[in-house]
């Protein structure tokens, strides 16, 4: 744990031309006194830590003490501090080494690019959770994690339906889409790659064994096709839909973007005031219902007929709210 602190205690006065005791306290989450034992420390060890008394005074390294990563242009000192997800990397359990990782690079950049971490974090930031939703970590990813780096199999048991199924997994990736975890794994020995919610996982027992991964797979490609093929699964029912031309505008933030396009693609001219028909398919006829509500006037439901019911009866509700005599 000390070697750990020393290390990082160098790092840090390797990347800053100077700071004082309570900075450094404060960056190794100790007190000052143990500041200023690791630094007797270190300079007894032969790394030239100085130590400047007074109000302005600090710790130091001198005589050029530092290891410099010259190759690196300032797009690509950049680009290096963006590769880093905060959030992402907290939930995995890797905050630390991540931290680390930055430390030891600015500490070996040439002064003229020490503040491209700054400059990258200054002007981008990824905010991964959607809207209206309590980002949480799912119990299990730190352990599924570490299984994935190591290439270990795992006896997982996983939520799904009313029950609970067990599997070998061979968890090949992890995918975190709108704030939600996902692993991609083989079923072992030899099965298919299948997705899970790691929300849903039960238990992730770490197995002795290792396996070689497919050297063929490539997880971007595998979770693109995944999720358009989970997408158009799901849309099992079909309604017919007149469109006046704002609500051709609206339709794709009503419903499914590639749906809507799709649908519209397909649709014949528009009539004389500017309305088209289009097939579009949905989830289910509930879901059609709360996605087109969005839409109001712009609108008509033309089947099937229990869905038109529906719409025809919230229209008349709507209608009997903004007649009363005595609104206002």
């Amino acid at each position: 744990m000390r070697a750990a602190r020393l290390i990082k205690m160098v790092l840090l006065l390797q990347s800053r031309p100077a700071m004082t005791a309570a900075e450094l306290a404060r960056e190794l989450e100790v007190s000052e006194r143990t500041v200023t034992r690791d630094a007797q420390a270190l300079s007894e060890a032969g790394v030239p830590v100085y130590a400047d008394r007074g109000r302005a005074g600090g710790y130091r390294l001198v005589g050029g003490y530092r290891t410099r990563l010259t190759g690196l242009a300032r797009g690509e000192a950049e680009a290096l501090f963006l590769s880093g997800v905060p959030a992402a990397l907290r939930q995995l359990g890797l905050e630390d080494a991540a931290s680390a990782a930055r430390l030891k690079v600015s500490a070996a950049l040439l002064p003229a690019l020490r503040d491209a971490a700054d400059s990258a974090a200054q002007r981008f930031h990824l905010d991964a959770p959607a809207w209206f939703r309590e980002p949480e970590t799912p119990a299990l990813l730190p352990a599924l994690a570490e299984a994935v780096w190591a290439d270990g199999r795992v006896l997982a048991r996983y939520r799904r339906g009313d029950g609970e199924v067990e599997r070998r997994l061979e968890p090949y990736g992890l995918v975190l889409k709108a704030g939600v975890w996902y692993l991609c794994a083989r079923v072992a020995p030899g099965g298919s790659f299948r997705t899970y919610r790691i929300d849903r996982f039960t238990a992730a027992d770490r197995l002795a064994e290792r396996f070689d991964r497919d050297p063929e797979f490539d997880l971007s490609g595998f979770w693109a096709a995944q999720a358009e093929r989970f997408a158009r699964s799901i849309l099992r029912a079909e309604v017919v839909v007149r469109l006046s031309p704002r609500g051709v505008l609206g339709l794709r933030h009503a419903v499914d973007p590639l749906s809507a396009r799709e649908a519209l693609d397909a649709a014949g001219e528009p009539d004389a005031g500017g309305w088209v028909t289009v097939t579009l398919p949905v989830e289910s006829e509930e879901v059609a219902h709360s996605q087109l509500t969005a839409l109001g006037p712009e609108a008509e439901v033309l089947a099937p007929v229990s869905l038109r019911e529906r719409f025809a009866a919230d229209a008349a509700r709507a209608a009997a709210l903004y007649g009363r005599a005595d609104a206002g």
